[in-house]
């Protein structure tokens, strides 16, 4: 397993992380999965409270709170579930913050969490109150970091100017390649790293029949995946030349995929320990699909 440095932390990160949100087996079998993964060097676990109305933290953090000085631990906040369980609603106040991580921790069973992130954002949002709340937390020791999970480039230029914050989680993919315009390269320059997510394009990456996805047609889906197959080593799977596309960029510390089931925690052990993409292999890729661009929030 490879490492590489998240953003201005002293955290050192896998190049493939654990993606909590899809567990969704038997506690027993959720508890194998997240101990394999530790055993074979991935120590980037990515929850957040949202997920499972806090079930996902707790698995996790039953699993993981022996071996707690060997995990880097992240969840989210900012999605408030209603009292009547019928929704969430958007709140990154700072009370709301203050309140939330207290109790994320007990369901993590752990003191203090190593990443905490604001789980999306607009440039409508009290942003000098919500980095007001990550700060103190900071200050208090309950969390070591913070970043923001988030897309939009006019919400991560606010944060990047007005705070201290270690990374930023957006979606990045052969078949989304809106972060490369602006954002991968900006987040570099101020030392911030990128936490990729959807690296396999809601797994039309990893051999799914071509559909539709974002801007794209069917036919220019199954064109990239046709791309990944043709620059791929022989004896190895697309969905790793998928995921090294990804980390080929120095903006990237790790990609999280999402884990379910032991056939897919096995594929994204032989992608993290896949050769590094050349880059005359990653150009190649690039020209078979076209780059979208973020038409909001710019």
């Amino acid at each position: 397993m490879k490492y590489r440095k998240l953003g201005s932390s002293d955290l050192a990160v896998s190049e493939v992380s654990f993606g909590c949100m899809s567990l969704s087996g038997t506690e027993e079998e959720n508890v194998r999965l997240l101990h394999q993964a530790l055993d074979q060097g991935i120590n980037f676990f990515d929850t957040a409270d949202i997920y499972d109305k806090g079930k996902n933290e707790e698995t996790v953090g039953k699993a993981l709170r022996q071996q707690r000085d060997k995990v880097i631990l992240a969840t989210k906040v900012g999605n408030q579930w209603r009292p009547d369980g019928s929704g969430w609603d958007w709140n990154p106040t700072k009370a709301y913050i203050l309140e939330a991580v207290d109790q994320s921790l007990k369901r993590l069973q752990t003191d203090y969490l190593d990443l905490y992130q604001l789980h999306g954002g607009t440039i409508e949002d009290p942003i000098e109150e919500t980095i007001e709340a990550f700060e103190l937390l900071k200050q208090q020791g309950k969390i070591r970091y913070y970043g923001i999970s988030s897309i939009r480039p006019n919400v991560i230029r606010e944060y990047v100017q007005k705070s201290n914050i270690v990374s930023v989680m957006m979606q990045y993919s052969l078949l989304d390649r809106r972060p490369e315009e602006q954002m991968l390269d900006f987040l570099h320059q101020h030392q911030i790293s990128v936490l990729a997510r959807g690296s396999l394009a809601q797994g039309l990456l990893a051999g799914k029949s071509p559909k539709p996805y974002l801007g794209h047609s069917a036919e220019t889906v199954a064109k990239a995946s046709e791309a990944l197959q043709q620059q791929t080593p022989s004896g190895a799977k697309a969905m790793e030349t998928a995921v090294q596309y990804v980390l080929q960029h120095k903006a990237v510390a790790t990609a999280v995929l999402g884990i379910r089931t032991q056939e897919q925690f096995t594929q994204a052990l032989a992608a993290a320990n896949s050769k590094p993409l050349p880059e005359e292999v990653a150009q190649a890729l690039r020209n078979q699909v076209p780059a979208l661009t973020y038409e909001l929030h710019r």
